[in-house]
């Protein structure tokens, strides 16, 4: 099945991710992409999966180089992975992806929301009474913070608290006390006009057999005619387009109208593609 050959979300060595940029643009261009977004994690302390300060300034320096390099071959934007906890990103950007991997339990201490499931277990039991819900709740409720806090335009992996849940043992997501609040959350980003990534990350990574957001959020997003971006969070090149076609195909059953995609003439803008309930599209670049 077609669809759209552009991708934002994207670490490389500077962070977490396993190749260097400029060859991320060169298989980008192999597979035939219009679009390539590099988006490393911004710095957070006591995180290695971060870019350092240090890395920040080369990460931006060499994408930068990298964008004229290629020009004319593939659109390469400059773009950050923007931590709720970080410090502002600055200016010079082309896009922004608000993202949550750490909340803050009320006696202060951080929790990571991505380091595995035994330790998402024991934040639960020891900072959150054992409460998966106040666990949900917070997570929630700072993820409706991001654009304030981080002036993004894109929500990243918006549902991360599924990403241990495909068996359903840290919670129902059918339960009120989870969809609430996720709700919630859903509402305040949609009046803000953000964007949803549809995240297939965890699906490379084997925890999840859906992307984020779950189909339930999806429908929710679909109603309220809100926006979607195909996302691989890609941290090695074989996964930069993972999964876009079984994506496109789900977006299309939750009932998403269109595709989100940066318009490859016009870096740092944006366009919709019409999508059919097969998933299937009609793109015709300008």
């Amino acid at each position: 099945m077609k669809f759209p050959k552009c991708n934002l979300h994207t670490h490389t060595r500077y962070c977490d991710g396993q190749d260097t940029p400029e060859e991320l643009v060169g298989a980008a261009i192999g597979l035939g992409m219009e679009a390539l977004g590099f988006s490393g994690h911004s710095y957070l302390t006591d995180c290695d999966w971060c870019m350092t300060p240090e890395n920040t300034v080369r990460y931006r320096e060499e994408i930068l180089q990298l964008k004229e390099k290629y020009r004319g071959k593939i659109a390469v934007l400059l773009g950050i992975e923007q931590d709720y906890y970080s410090d502002p990103a600055g200016d010079g950007y082309d896009f922004l992806i608000g993202s949550v991997h750490r909340i803050y339990a009320d006696d202060g201490t951080p929790c990571q929301m991505d380091d595995g499931k035994e330790i998402v277990l024991r934040d639960i039991k020891e900072h959150f009474e054992n409460d998966v819900f106040r666990w949900v709740r917070r997570y929630y409720e700072t993820v409706a913070g991001l654009p304030e806090k981080t002036g993004c335009g894109i929500i990243g992996h918006f549902d991360l608290v599924q990403k241990y849940n495909q068996d359903k043992s840290l919670f129902d997501d059918t339960d009120l006390r989870y969809r609430k609040p996720m709700l919630d959350a859903l509402d305040a980003l949609l009046d803000r006009d953000m964007i949803f990534e549809l995240n297939t990350g965890a699906i490379a990574q084997g925890y999840r057999k859906e992307p984020y957001p779950s189909a339930y959020a999806l429908r929710w997003i679909a109603q309220k005619q809100g926006r979607i971006l195909l996302s691989s969070d890609a941290h090695c090149a074989q996964n930069l387009l993972y999964g876009f076609s079984e994506a496109a195909e789900y977006a299309g059953s939750c009932g998403i109208g269109g595709l989100t995609v940066p318009d490859p003439d016009d870096p740092g803008t944006f366009r919709i593609i019409p999508l059919g309930s097969d998933g299937r599209y009609r793109f015709k670049r300008k």
